[in-house]
């Protein structure tokens, strides 16, 4: 049994129609257009890729490190993002991050030809992975903060549904956008976020302050923890898995949170993250669905464009449309989740969920060697119907219950947790597609007579062009992909499409690990401030005094 009560502040319920209440739709509004913002971000840059690298003449590492730093950093700096707006208030931290993400949008456009262009695109990437990391936490806890509970399911699920099925848009966006020149990806982030700073100034939202100390050594701990163990995860398919380099990053980045643990648990004041929220075990069982939900969600974009291009022929602007029968089903799913929740608790959403979603990318991944989209859009649907039930009511529900904790703080957590885990199916599907891509191209060659070192080394090369792991991350029908297809063609196309359904059936076999963490969940819902209730009570109030669940 374990006391749940939102704490710091932040515990009493927003505030009812007034003169001096928030505007509740602006804020949702406003809040949803800062972190379109940051969704967008993280696919957008691979499509425009190659322009970056020819007009900048960045090297294949470079350009890794041009994506990459932005995810590194939006990782590393997440926790801190969420303590930060309460001790300095959500609406002014979220101003403040939003801020420092579109200045480092403008200088990532405005970059100079020459010598510096590789250092500077990575170093002001990297400062936007930090304003996103400041600005998310702080967004979702304005959302959080001027809702009731009875009502946050709804809010929360547009504000997932609308934001992160942006994620889908970026490429679309990224293709139009790169037509008229590579820049613009990073310019248009300019009038979003106006127009989230004026409805902020609108919405009257009030700032909640803590009078406390900043952790700063569990802040340092926690990002050089996050940072060395993304860092690995991410290089693992340049350095390889046997390099002494990827396991030092990720043993040492795993060892420093470890320390960061024991170090918070005895921290004399208020830690960096208040490590006793996870004695709650609903608050845990959350967290773990979200953490094997979001191994298959952000991956996904990445792999079905790749595989939409390479095996199904497929332009840069038509694969982004591919994702949008995912974005679809994403949008309707978590707007019923939203309600689900709000009325029968998370439980039954999250199963559902957890289970649509295993089904659908079973059986997306069995129909993709037969290369017809037409067999596949349904499953594409249910796939993004699954992650879209389980999200926003995971996530809602995990900061509904906070021990003594702030929404800040929790949805810091929450924001870590999920990030991780898109770092961390990155890279292990990445290893699965390399290898699987590899053996079968090989195969197919040694069938056509090459010896067998020779197709090894050709497999490999075809890997690295199609897998976007040299320089080119995703391929177009201009580059290297083209020559590869023109050489092999239908063959290579299968090839890579069995390999993608080994990771497709990866991303189920999360999601059904997403539906046994379900299963434990308690069943109990938060109906107010400091209330919960029975799932199965058929309604009734919340308990007076500290809430209890399990």
């Amino acid at each position: 049994m374990s006391g749940i009560s939102p704490g710091g502040g932040s515990s009493a319920r927003p505030p009812g129609p007034g003169p001096g209440a928030p505007n509740q739709t602006l804020a949702l509004a406003a809040m949803m257009f800062a972190v379109s913002m940051t969704f967008i971000d993280q696919t957008i840059v691979a499509i425009a890729a190659p322009e970056i690298t020819d007009e900048l003449g960045l090297s294949s590492s470079g350009i890794r490190w041009v994506v990459n730093a932005y995810l590194l950093a939006l990782a590393a700096f997440f926790a801190l993002g969420g303590r930060l707006a309460d001790l300095f208030g959500r609406r002014r931290t979220m101003l403040v991050g939003t801020l420092v993400f579109v200045v480092s949008s403008v200088l990532c456009g405005c970059v100079p030809t020459g010598g510096a262009a590789q250092t500077w695109m990575i170093v002001f990437r990297a400062t936007q992975g930090v304003g996103a990391a400041l600005m998310f936490p702080a967004a979702l806890a304005v959302v959080v903060a001027v809702f009731p509970v009875e009502r946050r399911g709804r809010a929360l699920a547009l504000f997932f549904g609308v934001a992160g099925g942006l994620t889908a848009l970026g490429p679309l966006l990224g293709g139009w956008l790169t037509a008229w020149t590579w820049r613009a990806i990073f310019w248009v982030n300019v009038p979003i976020a106006v127009i989230a700073i004026v409805l902020t100034l609108l919405a009257r939202i009030p700032d909640e302050v803590r009078r406390e100390r900043l952790d700063v050594p569990g802040a340092l701990l926690i990002a050089g923890g996050m940072g060395l163990s993304v860092l690995g995860l991410q290089q693992a398919a340049v350095w390889g898995w046997g390099s002494v380099a990827t396991w030092l990053c990720v043993v040492a980045g795993f060892a420093l949170l470890v320390v960061f643990c024991r170090y918070e648990l005895r921290f004399p004041e208020r830690p960096l993250i208040l490590l006793r929220v996870f004695r709650d075990r609903a608050f845990l069982v959350d967290n773990a669905v979200l953490f094997f939900a979001m191994l298959a969600f952000v991956p996904m974009f990445f792999f079905a464009s790749v595989y939409a291009q390479v095996s199904l022929g497929k332009s840069p602007n038509e694969a982004a449309l591919y994702l949008l029968y995912f974005f679809i089903g994403f949008v309707v799913a978590s707007q019923i989740g939203g309600r689900i929740l709000d009325t029968r608790g998370a439980r039954p959403a999250i199963l559902l969920g957890s289970a649509l979603g295993a089904a659908g990318f079973a059986l997306w991944a069995a129909r993709m060697p037969d290369l017809s989209f037409a067999e596949q859009w349904p499953y594409v649907v249910l796939s993004g119907a699954g992650i879209g039930f389980l999200l926003a009511p995971a996530s809602t529900d995990a900061v509904n219950r906070a021990i003594d904790a702030s929404y800040g703080e929790v949805t810091g957590i929450t924001q870590t947790v999920r990030n991780y885990a898109a770092a961390l199916g990155l890279a292990v599907f990445g290893t699965v597609l390399s290898h699987v891509t590899v053996s079968r191209v090989a195969e197919t060659l040694r069938s056509r007579g090459l010896p067998s070192d020779l197709a090894h080394d050709a497999a490999q090369r075809i890997a690295q062009s199609v897998a976007g792991q040299g320089g080119q991350h995703e391929p177009s029908g201009t580059g290297p992909v083209a020559g590869v297809l023109r050489e092999v063609q239908q063959a290579i196309r299968v090839d890579f499409a069995q390999a993608n359904q080994w990771v497709f059936a990866g991303m189920a076999l999360a999601l059904a690990v997403a539906f046994l963490c379900a299963l434990a969940h308690p069943g109990t819902r938060v109906t107010g401030a400091t209330g919960v209730e029975s799932a199965t009570s058929g309604g009734g109030g919340g308990s007076p005094g500290p809430a209890r669940d399990g």
